[in-house]
């Protein structure tokens, strides 16, 4: 079995601004509005899913931060894909004081009171074999059978021209689990003064029982996530959360899928406001374009300290990469970065192309871009300041 972890915030089309940042302001649970933008975006051809809540959450304390019921979008698979599952674990960032706690209540990233009752399934969530990962056309006059497989579908234009496409993800049961505890589906406590309850660990497991009711035991692709004890063993379990100490131990087999200069991780991690008072990183952090190049080169020695913490991981036939060099933040969910006629590419081959192929075994995938700023493919995130 293969693992790999969609993890799910937006790369924005190329040139585009996202509106409405107050910048000094800039923290995890504003960050999630790169998600929220995305799906304010949907055209009306787009599959929407409804929201489910768990109903049996509540009586095991598998709560929101609020308390609310926790919940998930789920489409069916059929044919070939029947009893295979993808499982999307919602992202934006975690609380990191009560301040910031309180107020996720008020968000979709603490109570299900305000998730959207509805969302678009695009990108790796799409429900189109032209949308995931793409219909490839090729043509074989001399085949003389038309062979069924999960990897293929087919459709005859005459008894000697056979004309098939890759189609690996769309007939699948797709799901995108919704993220309202706080802290990455971990944790187990709460604070009875300010009414928050951190249950992510308790919405983990009830989600995944719930799913398994609906067919998710049966599955034929399917994955278990814990704490790993061979980093456990010799760290702390805070350590072990960051994938940079586990990689290189993980038996089951791994695509990597990141942006080598990851606008969450500049935002929050490298120059956050708070550590920055005198602003300069201040235009570097809303637009790439404006960063000067001492600063870029900061962000290319980021870029090669990522490379090298995945070097040994990377040299495993097994596990299969694709780091491109955009200002983003993960491209699996958007179509435009997922599989579209301007996606991003490495060596011509688009993020969708990339995944398919190493999950079917179909070739190895170890795409690595060259530094920024060498690929004009990108769908990089700007940012601008609030008037």
């Amino acid at each position: 079995m293969k693992l790999w972890w969609v993890g799910i915030v937006i790369s924005l089309v190329f040139s585009k601004w996202v509106n409405g940042f107050v910048e000094h302001s800039l923290n995890e649970t504003e960050l999630s509005f790169l998600e929220a933008y995305g799906e304010s975006k949907v055209g009306a051809n787009y599959l929407m899913v409804g929201l489910t809540l768990i109903p049996g959450a509540a009586a095991k304390r598998a709560v929101c931060l609020d308390g609310t019921l926790p919940g998930y979008h789920l489409h069916r698979g059929y044919g070939l894909g029947a009893n295979s599952w993808l499982i999307q674990l919602e992202g934006g960032g975690w609380c990191n004081s009560i301040r910031n706690c309180v107020y996720r209540k008020t968000t979709r990233r603490g109570s299900s009171r305000f998730m959207e009752k509805n969302i678009a399934f695009t990108g790796i969530l799409s429900n189109k074999a032209e949308e995931n990962p793409g219909f490839s056309l090729k043509l074989n006059a001399n085949l003389s059978k038309t062979i069924l497989a999960s990897t293929f579908f087919w459709f005859c234009v005459d008894p000697h021209l056979i004309i098939y496409g890759i189609a690996d993800f769309f007939n699948w049961n797709r799901v995108k689990l919704r993220y309202c505890d706080g802290a990455s589906f971990t944790g187990d406590g709460e604070d009875k003064a300010r009414q928050l309850q951190f249950r992510g660990q308790r919405i983990w497991l009830s989600a995944m029982e719930d799913l398994k009711s609906k067919g998710m035991r049966y599955a034929k692709q399917g994955v278990q996530h814990n704490l790993p004890r061979f980093c456990t063993n010799h760290l702390d379990p805070t350590s072990c959360f960051f994938p940079q100490n586990l990689i290189a131990n993980i038996q089951t087999p791994l695509f990597i899928l990141n942006a080598a200069y990851d606008s969450w991780q500049i935002q929050s991690s490298l120059a956050p406001a708070s550590a920055d008072p005198a602003g300069f990183w201040h235009e570097c952090r809303l637009n790439h374009a404006k960063c000067t190049p001492s600063q870029i080169n900061f962000l290319q020695g980021f870029r090669n300290q990522m490379l090298n913490a995945v070097k040994r991981f990377s040299m495993s036939n097994k596990n299969g990469l694709f780091i491109n060099s955009c200002f983003a933040h993960c491209q699996t969910e958007r179509q435009d970065t997922w599989f579209a006629d301007n996606s991003p590419v490495i060596g011509k081959k688009a993020i969708a192309i990339a995944v398919g192929d190493w999950y079917f075994d179909r070739t190895s995938v170890k795409a690595v871009d060259c530094p920024y700023p060498c690929d004009n493919s990108c769908h990089n995130l700007v940012f601008q300041r609030a008037n």
